[in-house]
């Protein structure tokens, strides 16, 4: 059959849309969905006749032509952003959303989402309330700070902090402190935006508190100290420390201002971890302003939180920035169910999933991985499947040299490439986001929760994860993990 008979044979869209099971689809999705999907799929077919495909190809293509526009239909209406297992044992991984939330905290979110609440509604005073009051009373308690209120994120803080106190000024900053915080967002260009004047002292490796005094003017409006929390600079070193800073802000009247960037609240030492400066000690040390991010350390939602002096964070409510970085209400209820878990380190550590994840013992990832690796032995896969030994980190920008012995299970595939093994649970209907380290695929235990292992095994079993031809017709989305 030649070329122009195959696109005589083409269906006209009139035709198809009066179609009874097109004719449901629009019902059930709408008529524009179904209209694309019929246009890609017309298009699809003139292509694969161009390209002169096998004439049973052909047939097939026309007799299932409904069976494709549904698919393309089903596609279109299927959400982009969907939910993965985090095999890789980075516990902040950024590209994987940070820091989960527990299902506890989820369930109340969702009640206050879902409906109406008492976001900026006083309901004692039967006025207009203020959106911080839900938790800015828990922040100081749990910092010692005076006031509190929170952003979008920690360089929305920076900005708003430095747009309320040092806009048209300057403000000091050493140069080994000058950090880039991903994505190519670095530190003096969120100044400028702030509209404040970087004024650098030191150098990259050494810097002394004479430093700092010598630039300070008549437009100096601030003193910036920035936590490098994802980076060390090691071997010949001086920086300044906060307390050095804070007497010399108090000397000459300026407000001392740290960005901590990850933000943590517990000791890590006690978990075998480096120090990591807490929040407390920060506020302890004097520093006048203090911001760190919420999705980091603290294991809560993305937000830029900023503690400190009661006079300094008022400016910043005025500040009309504030509007346009302020948290919404998902953010604020997440935030809330978070800080009141640090109410009890234990409470935290057991509630809190990143400080689950980061203080969990390898006797109990050694039992997680036993029990994974009989699953999926029990579904009889074209594979091996070893206990080993790796490491984990915290990623996320926090602590950048530090690794957590880890336990994984190794999967050896019979028929195919690591690689190849990668990129099919990558498209699996709940992708798993594996570790390939010497050709092994590892799934870190540190980072899986318990309750994904079926959904693991069962994928790999059903969809044909580790054969030499996967199966793909019967994927589906929206498993449960």
């Amino acid at each position: 059959m030649n070329e122009k008979t195959w696109y005589r044979r083409i269906p006209k869209t009139d035709v198809l849309l009066a179609d009874e099971r097109i004719q449901n689809m629009i019902k059930k999705q709408g008529k524009a969905v179904v209209m694309d999907a019929i246009h890609m799929e017309l298009a699809e077919f003139r292509r694969l006749v161009k390209e002169k495909k096998e004439e049973t190809l052909l047939e097939q293509r026309l007799e299932f032509l409904n069976d494709h526009i549904e698919k393309r239909v089903m596609e279109a209406k299927r959400a982009d952003m969907c939910p993965v297992i985090n095999g890789t044992g980075t516990i902040l991984h950024t590209n994987l959303g940070r820091a989960p939330l527990s299902k506890k905290h989820m369930e109340h979110i969702l009640t206050i989402a879902s409906g109406y609440s008492n976001l900026e509604y006083n309901l004692e005073q039967g006025k207009r309330g203020e959106r911080y009051a839900h938790f800015e009373s828990l922040l100081c308690k749990l910092t010692g700070a005076e006031a509190a209120m929170a952003v979008n994120n920690n360089a929305a803080s920076v900005l708003l902090i430095l747009s309320t106190l040092a806009f048209k000024g300057e403000v000091i900053t050493s140069r080994g402190e000058l950090v880039e915080i991903g994505g190519h967002f670095r530190i003096p260009d969120v100044m400028e935006q702030g509209g404040a004047v970087l004024c650098e002292v030191g150098t990259t490796n050494k810097t002394r508190l004479d430093d700092f005094e010598r630039a300070i003017n008549e437009q100096t409006r601030g003193i910036l100290k920035v936590h490098t929390s994802n980076y060390r600079i090691v071997g010949f070193t001086e920086s300044v420390s906060l307390e050095e800073l804070v007497s010399l802000g108090e000397k000459y009247g300026l407000p001392v201002i740290e960005d901590l960037g990850s933000g943590v609240f517990i000791n890590l030492e006690k978990y075998g971890l480096s120090h990591e400066p807490t929040v407390q000690e920060s506020v302890r040390a004097g520093a006048d302003v203090v911001c760190f991010s919420g999705d980091k350390l603290l294991g809560g939602p993305q937000a830029g939180i900023i503690v400190g002096k009661k006079k300094y964070i008022e400016q910043m409510k005025k500040n009309p920035l504030t509007r346009a970085i302020r948290i919404d209400k998902f953010t604020a209820a997440a935030l809330e169910q978070v800080l009141l878990e640090y109410l009890s380190e234990e409470q935290a550590l057991k509630n809190i999933p990143v400080l689950r994840m980061i203080t969990t013992p390898r006797e109990k990832l050694e039992k997680k991985a036993a029990d994974l690796q009989e699953m999926l032995y029990s579904c009889e896969l074209a594979a091996d499947f070893k206990i080993v030994s790796c490491d984990s980190q915290i990623g996320g920008g926090a602590l950048p040299l530090e690794r957590i012995p880890s336990v994984a299970v190794a999967i050896f595939p019979h028929f195919i490439s690591a690689d190849q093994l990668e990129t099919r649970m990558r498209a699996l209907p709940v992708p798993v986001i594996p570790r390939i380290a010497d050709d092994r695929v590892l799934l870190d235990m540190r980072t899986i929760e318990e309750g994904s292992f079926s959904v693991i095994a069962s994928q790999f079993k059903q969809l044909r994860v580790l054969e030499a031809q996967q199966k793909t017709e019967e994927k589906t989305a929206g498993a449960d993990i």
